[in-house]
């Protein structure tokens, strides 16, 4: 047998365009979701820096939140793809509704589907499908990339029945809204990477939320900054083993970053999507714009581009899916696929003249949205330094 007998597609061989036919269902959904409800609200949202609640409310009510979770937990079951396929097309409405929901399926619903106990799983994930928002708290003031020298403290009881947390986290993604979080937290500043738990903290435990940042780009999508104050913890909300939230943080990371490379794949063929229509209708010289060449080169090679993010994204979503290691594949992704993003909302601007440069087109904010992927989960110089580590492993010359 094959080397690949071992990872069996449930597909046989396929290229990446083809889907099960419940994730083309779901993807038709989410269009008419994006379009009917999240597109009239886009402009506003931007406006007031605030997510409307409506949205968040009806992301639930279409089983959005809970995409891979088990229908037993009040998710929809669905596969990783699932998940990518929705913040693909959320995002190429808007960027800050796909990343709520992005954050909250890819990394919060998946941290306690894969690492929390039993007991854990079956009292949050079913508010976690149907009505109660999560964020992951990772960032600190001075841990950024360097994400394990974080300095928020856990400190076990005597009888061992509760943690004490203290401390800070910043940049933290739908924490206004939200209602759970898991927390990342340093038992032992002597042991390194290996003292830091995680934990599942509801808000109502004690989370402040303080100051929430004013941004250049998502600016529906709340980033806060938190702060624990001798904040109790039951013992049993430990996520996983002591002492090995840093795997838990490392692994997560992995399958995030496909979900940004997804939300920017989206972003670029959204804002490229509206920019070539008005180009098309526009006409300039006695012809339409997409009638000159220099255009058509233009166009042709950001759609080039889009599609080879894209399908560096789904290669990385059913990689993960068939069980294979895919962090390699899933940092090129994040980092070209923000590359991508960043280009073709520019060229999107260009394309439409002093109307692209104006707000209520909307073209303008898919760029300023874009700025946002080079950064969050895992910086694009991060994202460089782990291909290299892992083609240097792949090569044998470590």
């Amino acid at each position: 047998p094959s080397a690949s007998a071992d990872f069996e597609s449930p597909f046989g061989v396929n290229s990446l365009s083809k889907y099960t036919e419940e994730e083309e269902m779901l993807r038709d959904a989410v269009q008419r979701f994006a379009q009917d409800v999240v597109a009239p609200k886009v402009e506003a949202m931007d406006e007031a820096e605030k997510m409307d609640p409506e949205i968040i409310k009806g992301l639930f009510e279409q089983g959005l939140m809970g995409v891979e979770t088990d229908a037993e937990h009040g998710g929809a079951g669905c596969s990783f793809t699932a998940a990518i396929i929705v913040i693909e097309e959320l995002a190429k409405i808007d960027p800050s509704v796909s990343v709520l929901c992005d954050v909250h399926n890819t990394l919060v619903n998946t941290v306690v589907r894969k690492y929390a106990s039993k007991p854990l799983q079956d009292k949050y994930l079913p508010a976690l499908s149907n009505k109660t928002l999560g964020s992951f708290c990772l960032s600190e003031p001075a841990s950024g990339s360097d994400a394990f020298a974080m300095k928020t403290s856990c400190k076990k009881s005597a009888d061992g029945k509760s943690w004490t947390l203290n401390g800070s986290k910043m940049w933290i993604t739908n924490s206004a809204e939200a209602e759970f979080f898991i927390v990342f937290a340093q038992s032992d500043p002597a042991k390194g990477y290996r003292g830091i738990n995680a934990f599942a903290v509801e808000k109502a435990m004690g989370v402040e939320i303080a100051k929430k940042e004013k941004k250049l780009g998502i600016r529906a999508s709340s980033t806060c900054t938190l702060n624990f104050d001798d904040i109790q913890v039951p013992a049993e909300n430990l996520i996983g083993e002591e002492g090995k939230g840093y795997k838990i943080a490392i692994e997560i990371l992995n399958e995030g970053r496909v979900g940004i490379a997804a939300q920017m794949i989206g972003l670029a063929q959204g804002a490229v999507d509206k920019a070539v229509r008005y180009a098309a209708d526009r006409k300039q010289f006695g012809k339409k714009i997409t009638q000159f060449q220099g255009m058509q080169f233009q166009i042709s090679q950001i759609m080039m581009e889009i599609e080879a993010a894209r399908v560096l994204t789904y290669n990385a979503a059913r990689l993960k899916e068939e069980g294979r290691p895919f962090a390699k594949e899933a940092a090129m992704a994040k980092l070209f696929a923000s590359q991508v993003a960043q280009r073709a909302s520019g060229s999107a601007i260009e394309w439409c003249g002093g109307v692209g440069f104006t707000r209520e087109t909307g073209i303008e904010k898919y760029w300023r949205d874009s700025k946002i992927g080079a950064i969050y989960e895992g910086t694009s110089n991060i994202m460089l330094e782990t291909i290299f580590k892992l083609v240097e492993k792949d090569m044998g010359l470590k």
